[in-house]
């Protein structure tokens, strides 16, 4: 009997640590850049990746499919 009652406190301690927010956020992994260049790269690769999706865009119906919030976009991405 002893043993359900300790088996009881241990799984309903584990439900509640789960439930907390700060407690979850332990085991997550953050991201990191181990170097500047690290750092650097990725952000060249997301940039790339945000003109590469907009151009795919423009190539299927032109131009015009841009809106101009995109357009702005594109030339600020391409001056980069």
């Amino acid at each position: 009997m002893t043993y359900l009652i300790i088996l009881f406190l241990v799984v309903a301690i584990g439900f509640v640590l789960m439930k907390n927010k700060s407690f979850k956020n332990i085991f997550k992994a953050e991201d990191k850049y181990y170097t500047i260049d690290d750092e650097y790269n990725a952000k060249r690769k997301d940039r790339e990746d945000e003109i590469d999706k907009l151009l795919g865009k423009m190539g299927k119906n032109g131009l015009a499919d841009l809106s101009e919030k995109e357009r702005k976009r594109l030339d600020e991405l391409s001056k980069k």
